[in-house]
C-alpha cells in the first residue's frame, strides 16, 4: 500500500512540475494601460480575459465618452471586476497633470488636461503633488476594497529628478515604458494605421519591455483596441513571450511590500 501511495504521490508531483514548467516563461513583457476616454475599456477587458493576460492599469480621473469621468460611479463596477481578476493598479495623478518645470522654491509647474484647471499652468508643492498621486489610490480603494501599488506614471512620462525625489519621499516610484513598448495608440491613425503599429510592435518588442497603451485616445479615429490588442498578444505569445504585471517586475516588484 505504501508503495502505491508513494507511486501516486510521485505521479502527482511530476504532474505538478510539468504544469509549472508549461506555465513558466523566461520572456516576460509587462503590458500597461493608462486611463483615457474609456470607450474601448469593455473591449480591452474582453480581450484580456479571453487571452488570460494580466496587466497593470495607471488611473487618472479622465473625461469619458459618456460625459462622466473614468473613476466615477459609472465605472466603479468595471474597476472592481478588473481588480477581482488579479490585475495590478498604479496612480496616474488625479487630473492628468503633466510636469512642465521645477520652480526655484521647490514647487512644480504642471498643466492638467482634466478637471477645473484643465489647460492652465498651475503650481504644486511637493506635498500637494504627493496628495495628487494619493487621490486615485484612495478612490481605487473605495471602489474595489484593494490597495493600489505604490507605483505611478507621470502623464506624458514627463518628470524631473526633483519631481521623482519628491514622489519617492512620500512612497511613490515612477514607472515609464520601454522605447519599443510605445505601442502607438496615441498617434494619428491617418499616418500610423493599426496594421503598421502591430507589425512594428511584433518586430521590436524584447524580453522585459514595459508596454504602454490607453483605454481610449480622443485623437485616434481608428481605435487601436481591439484591432491591434488581440493580434499583438497572440503574436507575442507565439514568439514565446508571456505577460506579467508590474508586481512581478524585477525592479518594481520589490515595492509591492509597501502597499498603500
Amino acid at each position: 500500500m505504501r508503495r502505491v501511495v508513494s507511486l501516486l504521490a510521485g505521479i502527482v508531483l511530476a504532474g505538478l512540475s510539468a504544469v509549472q514548467a508549461a506555465g513558466s516563461c523566461d520572456q516576460p513583457v509587462y503590458l500597461s494601460f493608462d486611463t483615457g476616454h474609456m470607450g474601448v475599456a469593455p473591449l480591452v477587458a474582453e480581450v484580456l480575459k479571453r487571452q488570460q493576460v494580466k496587466v497593470t492599469f495607471f488611473l487618472a480621473n479622465e473625461r469619458t465618452l459618456e460625459g462622466g469621468d473614468s473613476l466615477d460611479e459609472h465605472w466603479a463596477p468595471w474597476w472592481r471586476e478588473r481588480a477581482a481578476e488579479g490585475h495590478a493598479f498604479g496612480s496616474h495623478t488625479w487630473d492628468h497633470a503633466q510636469w512642465l518645470a521645477d520652480r526655484a522654491d521647490g514647487s512644480f509647474a504642471l498643466r492638467p488636461s482634466m478637471g477645473a484647471q484643465a489647460g492652465k499652468t498651475i503650481t504644486m508643492t511637493a506635498a500637494q503633488y504627493c496628495a495628487d498621486l494619493q487621490r486615485p489610490a484612495d478612490r481605487f480603494k473605495a471602489m474595489t476594497g484593494q490597495a493600489m501599488l505604490p507605483l505611478f506614471r507621470a502623464p506624458g512620462g514627463k518628470t524631473s529628478p526633483a519631481l521623482l525625489k519628491a514622489a519617492q519621499a512620500c512612497g511613490w516610484t515612477h514607472v515609464g515604458w520601454s522605447a519599443a513598448g510605445f505601442l502607438g495608440d496615441e498617434l494619428p491613425s491617418e499616418r500610423f494605421p493599426s496594421q503598421q503599429l502591430l507589425e512594428k510592435a511584433l518586430t521590436s518588442i524584447r524580453r522585459g519591455d514595459i508596454l504602454l497603451a490607453h483605454l481610449g485616445i480622443w485623437s485616434r479615429h481608428d481605435p487601436w483596441a481591439p484591432a491591434v490588442l488581440e493580434p499583438l498578444i497572440a503574436g507575442l505569445k507565439a514568439k514565446g513571450f508571456c505577460f506579467a504585471t508590474l508586481r512581478e517586475h524585477p525592479q518594481y516588484g520589490v515595492r509591492v511590500g509597501a502597499l498603500r
